[in-house]
């Protein structure tokens, strides 16, 4: 690995005009691009992006994870060629995008393939957490070790990976259960996964996910399911 890694960082994006200006101005300029995935604003968020520099693309199907697809489908097609690390980075300005370099270090040095930033680690981060986030994560991350025997703190979406075992995991879900997908590929494929700690606060407005009953109950199911599925197939 290249010691000042290439990085591109993408970031899925719905309705965060607010806040998604205040993420990329902190995104560190070591950077090399950037690329915001409108899943469908009714808001300026592709504006307030293209007006940063990012690459913008467009994703009509609502998902996480279906955002994160097509942005991966523009940096593949970027004429500078793949990067080194792909990072994903949320656009409600709850991490701390100046915490970048604490995820790509480990990378470059050789010693992780994945890294992860827990927002479990440090007390003021894990307090930030709405309580439903909490206890989600802590559910998950004990059925993920119980399965596999990884052992993660976290499903936060604030992570690293090395392009090219990017593109080996072939990561399919189009929604809530992209992160937990990556965990659980990467457990079962036996890559170097490490979790550094990292800072959080709360978003700027209303999550769509845990800020609703709803949304906390769609998430929340869609993890656990996607934990079933993979543990099943994996005895299958």
């Amino acid at each position: 690995m290249n010691p000042t890694p290439r990085v591109v960082v993408v970031i899925p994006a719905l309705d965060e005009e607010a806040s998604l200006g205040l993420v990329l101005d902190a995104i560190p300029r070591s950077v090399e691009a950037v690329v915001v995935c409108d899943n469908g604003s009714r808001d300026r968020t592709a504006e307030v992006a293209r007006a940063r520099g990012a690459i913008v693309v467009h994703e009509p199907q609502r998902g996480y994870g279906a955002a994160c697809l097509r942005a991966l489908e523009a940096v593949r097609q970027r004429p500078e060629g793949p990067p080194d690390v792909v990072c994903f980075l949320d656009a409600d300005f709850s991490d701390y995008p100046e915490d970048l370099p604490r995820l790509i270090e480990p990378i470059a040095s050789g010693d992780a393939d994945l890294v992860l930033g827990s927002r479990m680690l440090l007390p003021e981060a894990r307090a930030a957490l709405l309580p439903q986030a909490r206890f989600g994560n802590q559910l998950a991350t004990c059925l993920i070790r119980l399965l596999w025997g990884a052992r993660f703190t976290d499903l936060g979406p604030f992570r690293a990976i090395r392009w090219d075992v990017l593109e080996q995991v072939e990561l399919r879900d189009p929604n809530y259960g992209w992160t937990v997908e990556l965990q659980i590929k990467a457990a079962r494929r036996g890559l170097r996964a490490l979790e550094v700690p990292v800072r959080y606060r709360r978003r700027v407005g209303t999550s769509k996910i845990t800020g609703t009953l709803r949304g906390t109950l769609g998430a929340g199911t869609k993890i656990l399911t996607t934990i079933g599925r993979h543990g099943l197939f994996a005895r299958g």
